[in-house]
């Protein structure tokens, strides 16, 4: 599979952008284990053209993440398009357009998955982006913005025309936010379009190994983004291929395997942001990392409130040399 000139092999795997997950410590952590495509954390084009320290921040990349894309989102064409070219020169493998985020500050003002209500703005927008910028342009976005306007398999070929390169489809409405069961025949039906020449991502409730195989058998996607699962899971990634390429399962990590991979995680974090912002970044990773082991509330809250990474990598200690 290729987007653009850019070579992804047979049936890769993509990290899915998520707000306040998806960071450059997150990534790197992802790619050792085999996602084959990243994206930052949302940029939106109103930050980036004030100069927004926040969101210029993420921007910065680095060359053992490639390949990497760029996620801007808005409404305004005239600013997506400028946020769009201040993107290109962080010198990203491409660009890729938001139209999927459901949560109601960045829809309800039109934005994300609220520009499903208005695909002619959205085909407009993606078109002026494409024609702004020379790298890759990709969509993502979802089915439709209810039940009664799934207008996906219409919307795609639009989108196509308008010049995009790639296209992720999250197997929901707007409406449904991340509630339900993601539906995926809408999605085999864009792929099976013949109109349709452009990769088609799925995206949507793959959490286990035989999910994925079976999303790549039945509606025959070229690829798949993995999103919410690979949060506190980001060895997901080896899990899928392993299985895709053997028909196996890997045996489960180990708490010990879990503790290296989280202080590894959180050096990195700290190296990347600095010890007080790495720290207080790490909490939503550490509170998940260890899901299940009993009796661990109270460590558990060690983890998200310690400050001193000395105490932090500690507890960590511990945690491998009292839970097996």
């Amino acid at each position: 599979m290729n987007i653009g000139n850019i070579a992804l092999g047979e049936q890769p795997l993509f990290l899915a952008p998520m707000e306040n997950v998806t960071d450059a410590s997150f990534r790197y952590i992802c790619k050792e284990f085999g996602a084959d495509m990243l994206y930052t954390e949302f940029v939106s084009s109103d930050g980036l053209i004030r100069d927004a320290t926040k969101t210029l921040a993420k921007l910065v990349l680095y060359d053992y993440e490639r390949p990497i894309g760029i996620q801007i989102y808005g409404h305004i064409p005239e600013a997506m398009v400028e946020a769009a070219q201040r993107s290109e020169a962080a010198n990203p493998d491409l660009i890729d357009i938001n139209f999927g985020c459901p949560v109601n500050k960045i829809a309800k003002r039109g934005a994300g998955s609220g520009m499903m209500r208005e695909p002619d703005k959205m085909v407009k927008i993606t078109a002026d982006v494409v024609k702004a910028v020379k790298v890759p342009v990709t969509v993502k976005t979802r089915l439709g913005w209810d039940e009664d306007s799934k207008i996906i398999v219409e919307l795609a070929e639009r989108l196509q025309d308008a010049g995009i390169a790639a296209l992720t489809i999250h197997g929901r409405t707007r409406c449904q936010m991340y509630k339900g069961s993601a539906d995926w025949t809408l999605i085999g039906e864009v792929k099976h379009n013949p109109r349709m020449k452009i990769p088609i991502i799925g995206n949507g409730d793959i959490t286990t190994p035989d999910e994925a195989k079976a999303a790549f058998d039945r509606y025959g996607v070229d690829a798949i983004m993995v999103g919410r699962a690979s949060f506190g899971h980001p060895w997901i990634f080896k899990e899928i291929k392993h299985y895709l390429q053997t028909g196996e399962y890997l045996a489960p990590m180990t708490v010990e395997e879990k503790v290296d991979l989280a202080k590894k995680h959180l050096a990195r974090s700290i190296e990347i942001k600095g010890e007080r912002v790495g720290v207080l970044e790490m909490r939503r990773h550490l509170s998940c990392y260890f899901k299940g082991l009993n009796n661990f509330k109270e460590t558990r809250l060690k983890l998200v409130t310690l400050n001193d990474p000395t105490e932090l990598f500690a507890t960590l200690d511990y945690v491998k040399n009292n839970w097996q």
